[in-house]
């Protein structure tokens, strides 16, 4: 496990570092403002689906079910199907109808914005058809523990984004955001075509060749049950985000940027850590529990589980320590100011209040889907959502956008609690044994010690430069 792991960060911590040299290019050629989140609000809608997908909801669905199906190739083929078309369809409509969708995503825009808008929501939201068929073939490597591809993958959407902020930085903004839509479903071929490679290497091509020339007949029902909850129960975290973009959209100019460069640093530790253990964890939770091992499920979710609580907490200390720092160093130049520096860390911090729940969150939400509790999860983030949404709608008065984050972590704590209840607290309390205990202090103390010496050599190089 401790190897998979190792790729799968390895993987991330590499697209996730491309990341930031788009967004710290992005900051400097656009900057915060009107444009920014025009282009932010177009990548928003599909990359919010793209979340979704990715980051479990289908594959917690379909390896369940897949794993049961006695006949594997046709069950395959046709859930790949009947997705691709579902999505397909939902994909022209978006575009037949994209100004009246952009008017709902950015209510808050003017005319002229929505106007602006809306062609590059069309354009963004084809990535969906494309992410959609790298999961799916990611899905079935899994199953067959390779995560190498799936993880390193990611990194062609950055690549892509990264050379047309480099090609179109000197044209007026109005024109570099429409490169960069572009760039997104260039950068989703791109994976897609790197997933197939792999599909044919691991003869999964082939298989689904063979489903789909079978005559033979596979029920999806148990599939189709477990879906819609799968993926409202992986959403929350990226409902929460999307909603602070809708609620923004009525705040100042500049406001949804903010919460966007917050919520990208804020993803970096989820993604290096709740997401590449859970991916590794679920395949291997679910095999087992298939075969009755319930011992060996529960003894991979303990290892998995202070894996991922050490490396959480210092993430969490060292970000909010050095918030100001952080946004500093990666967004402030060019166009970015630091008047958008300030702003941006105090959204961070309120951001990284909800990195250890939303997290520990994703671990033990994969063990309810791999029992299939899928329905108990999704009840559990609707009252997560709904929690958020009070908070969202309490807060931005008194503290704009910074209340929006803010309401988004307390929204994870609920969803935390919840989800580690219908686990069992008594599972849980068998987890902490003396040995990792101790070590969660030395990890907090390292992590103080570390917030330090990151904020201080920050000051000493900003000094000598």
């Amino acid at each position: 496990m401790i190897k998979s792991i190792i790729v799968n960060f390895v993987g991330i911590f590499n697209s996730r570092i491309l990341g930031f040299i788009r967004d710290l290019l992005s900051a400097s050629v656009l900057g915060a403002n009107i444009y920014s989140d025009i282009f932010f609000v177009a990548f928003k809608f599909p990359n919010l689906f793209r979340r979704i997908f990715a980051e479990g909801a289908f594959t917690q669905s379909f390896l369940p079910s897949f794993a049961k199906s006695p006949y594997k190739p046709k069950f395959a083929w046709k859930v790949f199907i009947t997705f691709l078309l579902i999505i397909l369809g939902i994909t022209i409509l978006v575009n037949l109808f994209s100004y009246q969708i952009t008017s709902i995503l950015a209510y808050g825009f003017t005319q002229k914005a929505k106007e602006i808008a809306a062609p590059l929501v069309a354009i963004n939201f084809w990535y969906l058809d494309l992410i959609f068929i790298v999961t799916f073939f990611a899905s079935l490597l899994q199953y067959k523990n390779h995560f190498a591809t799936t993880a390193f993958s990611t990194a062609l959407l950055n690549i892509s984004l990264i050379a047309a902020l480099l090609y179109s930085m000197n044209l007026p903004k109005e024109k570099i955001i429409w490169y960069l839509s572009w760039a997104v479903v260039i950068g989703g071929a791109a994976q897609v075509i790197a997933h197939l490679i792999a599909a044919k290497r691991y003869k999964i091509l082939k298989f689904l060749y063979i489903g789909a020339k079978s005559k033979k007949e596979v029920d999806l029902s148990t599939f189709k049950k477990h879906f819609l909850p799968s993926v409202f129960g992986n959403s929350t975290a990226h409902l929460s985000a999307f909603l602070d973009t809708w609620l923004a959209s009525f705040l100042a100019a500049g406001s949804i940027s903010y919460l966007y460069y917050a919520n990208r640093l804020f993803q970096l530790p989820f993604a290096l850590f709740a997401i590449a253990i859970s991916t590794v964890l679920f395949p291997k939770i679910t095999k087992a529990l298939n075969n009755n091992q319930e011992k060996i499920a529960l003894e991979n979710m303990k290892k998995a589980f202070w894996y991922l609580f050490y490396l959480l907490i210092f993430a969490s200390i060292v970000a909010i320590a050095d918030a100001k720092e952080i946004v500093k160093l990666l967004f402030q130049r060019g166009a970015f100011t630091q008047k958008d520096t300030m702003e941006t860390s105090v959204v961070l911090i309120m951001y990284m209040i909800g990195l250890v729940p939303f997290g520990l969150n994703k671990l033990f939400s994969s063990y309810l889907y791999a029992t299939h509790r899928h329905l108990k999860a999704a009840k559990y983030s609707a009252i997560s959502l709904g929690v958020n949404i009070v908070f969202s709608l309490a807060l931005i008065f008194p503290l704009k956008v910074y209340g929006l984050a803010l309401a988004s972590s307390i929204g994870g704590i609920v969803l935390f609690f919840l989800t580690l209840k219908e686990f069992g607290f008594k599972l849980f309390i068998n987890f902490f044994q003396k040995k990792y205990v101790l070590l969660m202090f030395l990890v907090i103390f390292g992590s103080i010690i570390s917030a330090i010496v990151f904020k201080y050599a920050i000051i000493f190089l900003e000094g000598v430069l």
